[in-house]
């Protein structure tokens, strides 16, 4: 290639991605499915001039307020946060309106969530301001001095995998325009809480802390200098050291509770070794201390939990939150366990006017009581729900299969499931394993689900409802150092079921094991494929606590993808940044780790090419070594040599991790990538990246599946969300849009019959045929869509624009009981733009007195060969698609016979239905016609009784007569697909006889 060859080159794929990134997507809108059930809450507050408000803030899933005592919950800060991780949330005193919220929690586990600073809202969260602190990474806690809302301070505990200058307590004294950090003890040592006094908020306390997480450990605490708890009483201007009765030797995370009815007590809870640990109380406002408790549950996993607070009125009564939530009423000197809807506690509030009343909240959400925690409100209306992978089966309509952190697996419907449960109605099964997940429908048989729970394998049966387990090595491996370990599986151990043997499946631990009968039997199918460096395999934990839940261990397989298209081609990447293929079943084996890669990072993905074996993707995090670059790679040649498709300039920010990359199955170099704040697409092969968010609340996005045309995410903190019918960006179409109108094709669709009604949540559709269409600008008068059968049959119309409805509604009168149906529909858009609109099936119904009814309600089409056409203008644009029988109904024995013979009956009785309709209107208007003219009631007599006849009484169970007995026979037909009864069928004859007979007693 020549010099101007290539330059010519570049220019045309500089510009082709020009156009491509000047495309809005905002037509197609992700809906989530849930599930209902609340994820991980760390902060919680209420205020007492609202006693029914109460905010929580999630780890994964941003702001949520309730005005009507936790009945319902709804998020506030969506389109606002930069962040969904939350450390602390303040309401002004004096004013309920004024809110500060500091984002980046404080539980700082492995797949914790950066904070991006602090928030303001002055009108109850309806809107929001960024008001600085960026860098400031997790926020432990945010007070407002109660005297003036302008004062606010902040204890930043800094980047959870870095040292930072960010660190420590800063203040503001205009609202957030200016911070001033008042205290500062090293780039290693946050803050993780502080008080002010109730009654002099130039009283302060803060609780210095030292952490850091790496992806082999968690450091909590140090030297007794680089800890411990400070104090000042002008402001922050000066600061003192508090020693005289607090622990001398390591020291740890700290969080403090002053009392609001006693301003002398001060309550803290304290990380330290052995019998140092525990609650320390001062009754001299922190001049002295003195140890009241070392139970071990007030410092259970400290980095995660170690939050106290105190009843307003009583200084004696003392909520811990951690595993359990404990209380005392005796000042800390004992304490009894408090029965709540969910473990893993981290936070509590209480109404300073009635304490009884009060919010906690937990790794299950946030939950309020009226009652001192006797009883609490539901966290099943919470949709924060943080998973790890996702998966599907191959049911008609599918479901989709994940773990949720700190619950169970669960499998939930990506539609409502039947025709008779309502469409808002969430739907959830456990299907085996436990939290961790992954957690994978067997395909051909969705009844038996593959599980692993913390490194073990299991077989749930959906049928018995019996979890079989058929673990690696038969041992348990918590708590152990990872380097005695025969095999160290990571908590999120991966499985990978082979594309080409359902009961092929691959597990990873520092191996590849493989199973040929669904667990029974392991085999090692590879050497250790990771780096395994020997001072990474240590007990987690230092100095103070050990933590080995299996989160730390290191040097594991993470991710594991045999390829669809070239059988025994595998690729797995390790935790510890490894990346390995084989191209023959496991029996040899070589590195092909990307020479620029930086070392040790956690592989999220491989994804081998469906178009091209030697080609492959992944997707490489390093945010717990503090590096926030997303890393993208793709190869061409089984890994000889990689290319970062994942620059600073050629589309995702440089702070957006990288979590998750797949490729589209039809559309070769069609690719999409899921980040620490959401979604981005290629269609370049990686070349350069759109913003693909639309309306995906920002989140961690930590597994994506393309199935039938489908996208479906799995977030961590927002649960699942699918963008139905992706198909369009298959189209080359899609990037080279210009002057002239696009009809994209519509996907082939599945016919299921699905409920009435249905709500915001969980967004179940309707069935519908998709169509998407692109206009080159907004188009004045409207355009109008087609839809035709096989044989160019006019089925519908739609139409966009008012004026158009007006001839075509006399055209449908002209035409009375044709097929013909043509109707308004203002989400047929016609803006410039991409666009989507959602065609429901429906033929033509009954004529209805009441114009918003009118020919409504009619049966969907059957199953057959379509043709959408769009017109614009004077310009046409047609594309075919078929509607598909639900293979369900061929398994119950309903033939596409059977439909159409029940559809010529349906089309016989809306007919019937529509005539008695008109004949009924007729007689109304001739009685009010006599009755205007005075008419005898002998001329009046004979249109009243027919009219009794056809119209049910006004009043409670009338008698039901004919219009409405047609209507009836109407929805017995209509109810579900099926063969229609003889009983129907000599029903239409005999009303359509009465009918006729009925005609005949009135002249009209």
């Amino acid at each position: 290639m020549t010099l101007k060859h290539r330059s010519f080159y570049f220019l045309f794929t500089f510009l082709l991605s020009c156009a491509t990134f000047a495309q809005d997507f905002e037509a197609l809108e992700y809906r989530t499915i849930g599930p209902a059930r609340g994820g991980r809450v760390t902060t919680v507050t209420g205020t007492a001039m609202l006693p029914g408000t109460f905010y929580f803030g999630a780890t994964g899933a941003g702001v949520w307020k309730t005005e009507d005592y936790g009945t319902s919950w709804h998020n506030i800060s969506d389109g606002f946060f930069k962040t969904p991780s939350i450390g602390a949330i303040e309401l002004a005193a004096n004013d309920p309106n004024i809110i500060y919220v500091g984002t980046g929690s404080d539980g700082i586990r492995s797949n914790i969530i950066e904070g991006k600073g602090m928030y303001k809202s002055i009108d109850a969260g309806k809107t929001w301001e960024h008001i600085g602190l960026e860098n400031a990474g997790q926020i432990g806690a945010v007070e407002i001095d109660p005297t003036n809302s302008n004062i606010v301070w902040v204890a930043a505990i800094g980047n959870a995998f870095k040292s930072n200058k960010e660190r420590g307590i800063f203040k503001t004294t205009d609202g957030g325009k200016t911070w001033e950090k008042v205290l500062f003890v090293s780039e290693e040592t946050g803050f993780a809480d502080l008080e002010l006094l109730p009654g002099n908020p130039n009283v302060v306390y803060a609780a210095a802390w030292k952490a850091r997480r790496t992806p082999w450990t968690i450091d909590s605490g140090g030297e007794n200098s680089e800890g411990g708890i400070y104090k000042s009483v002008n402001g922050g201007k000066d600061w003192e050291k508090l020693e005289e009765g607090l622990p001398t030797g390591l020291i740890g995370k700290i969080d403090l509770a002053v009392s609001p009815s006693d301003s002398r007590i001060l309550y803290a809870v304290i990380e330290a070794p052995g019998e140092d640990r525990g609650l320390y109380k001062s009754v001299d406002q922190g001049k002295s201390f003195e140890h009241v408790s070392d139970d071990e549950r007030l410092v259970n996993r400290p980095f995660y939990y170690t939050n106290i607070e105190l009843d307003p009125t009583n200084p004696d009564i003392v909520y811990s939150n951690a595993n359990p939530l404990i209380k005392s009423t005796d000042g800390g000197k004992s304490w009894t366990r408090m029965s709540v809807p969910h473990g893993d506690n981290h936070d509590i509030w209480l109404n300073p006017d009635n304490p009884d009343l009060l919010i906690q909240c937990n790794d299950g959400g946030a939950n309020i009581s009226h009652n001192g925690g006797k009883t609490w409100s539901t966290q099943y209306n919470q949709p924060t729900a943080e998973i790890y992978q996702v998966a599907v089966d191959d049911q008609y309509p599918y479901w989709v299969y994940g773990a949720q952190q700190d619950n169970t697996t669960i499998a939930i419907p990506s539609m409502a499931p039947t025709a008779t449960s309502p469409a808002n109605g969430s739907i959830m099964m456990d299907v085996g394993g436990c939290e961790t997940g992954p957690v994978i429908p067997m395909p051909g048989n969705h009844y038996i689900v593959y599980n692993n729970c913390k490194g073990r394998f299991s077989v749930y049966s959906k049928k018995t409802g019996q979890s079989r387990e058929y673990s690696i090595g038969a041992s348990n491996i918590y708590g152990h150092n990872p380097k005695d370990l025969k095999y160290r599986f990571q908590r999120v151990a991966p499985i990978h079921v082979s594309p080409f043997d359902p009961e092929v499946v691959y597990m990873g631990s520092q191996f590849l094991h493989k199973t040929n009968d669904g667990g029974k039997n392991w085999e090692i199918i590879s050497p250790d494929l990771t780096e395994n460096d020997p001072d990474k395999q240590v007990i987690s934990g230092n100095p103070i606590t050990r933590d080995i839940t299996g989160e730390e261990y290191y040097s594991t397989l993470y991710s594991i993808r045999e390829s669809k298209i070239s059988k025994g081609v595998i690729w797995t990447g390790s935790n510890d940044g490894v990346i390995s293929v084989t191209k023959d079943g496991g029996a040899t084996w070589k590195n092909v780790t990307p020479k620029k890669l930086p070392k040790g990072g956690r592989v999220e993905s491989v994804e081998p090419s469906q178009f091209d074996p030697a080609k492959a993707y992944i997707a490489v995090d390093r945010h717990l070594l503090g590096d926030t670059t997303p890393y993208f790679y793709k190869t061409d040649n089984y890994g000889e040599s990689w290319k970062l498709i994942s620059t600073e300039s050629n589309g995702i920010p440089s702070d957006h991790t990288a979590r998750v990359l797949r490729e589209d199955p039809v559309r070769k170099g069609l690719l999409y990538a899921g980040t620490e704040y959401g979604m981005f697409v290629s269609f370049d092969d990686g070349a350069t990246w759109k913003k693909f968010q639309q309306n995906l609340p920002v989140t961690p996005i930590t597994d994506i599946i393309l199935f039938r045309g489908d996208l479906i995410l799995s977030t961590m903190g927002r649960g699942f969300w699918i963008l139905d019918k992706v198909t369009t960006l298959t189209d080359e179409n899609i990037t080279q849009l210009g002057d002239t109108p696009v009809l994209f094709k519509p996907d082939d669709t599945y016919r299921y019959q699905t409920p009435w009604g249905g709500g915001d949540f969980p967004q179940y559709p309707s069935t519908s045929v998709i169509i998407d269409y692109y206009l080159p600008s907004d188009i004045e008068e409207g355009i109008s869509l087609q839809i035709l059968d096989a044989q160019g049959k006019e089925v519908s119309t739609i139409v966009s624009d008012s004026t158009k409805l007006k001839a075509a509604t006399e055209m449908v009168e002209d035409m009375s009981l044709s097929m013909t149906f043509v109707y308004m529909n203002e989400k047929l858009e016609a803006k410039k733009g991409l666009n989507r609109f959602e065609w429901n099936m429906q033929q033509k119904g009954a004529w209805d007195q009441n114009k918003r009814r009118r020919f409504g309600n009619g049966p969907m089409v059957l199953p057959g060969k379509y043709t959408a056409k769009l017109t614009v203008g004077e310009q046409s644009l047609e594309k075919s698609f078929e509607v598909l029988m639900d293979p369900k109904l061929e398994e119950d024995g309903i033939s596409l016979a059977n439909m159409k013979e029940q559809q010529e009956l349906q089309f016989k009785v809306i007919d019937l239905l529509s005539e008695a309709r008109k004949f009924q209107d007729k007689v109304e208007k001739k009685i009010k016609e006599l009755e205007k003219s005075n008419a005898s009631e002998a001329q009046l007599q004979p249109y009243k009784d027919v009219l009794k006849e056809l119209k049910n009484d006004e009043g409670a169970y009338p008698e039901v007569v004919m219009v409405a007995q047609i209507s009836y026979l109407y929805y017995i037909l209509s109810s579900a697909d099926k063969e229609p009864g003889q009983e129907e069928k000599d029903r239409y004859q005999e009303l359509l006889a009465q009918f006729n007979e009925l005609k005949g007693k009135v002249d009209l």
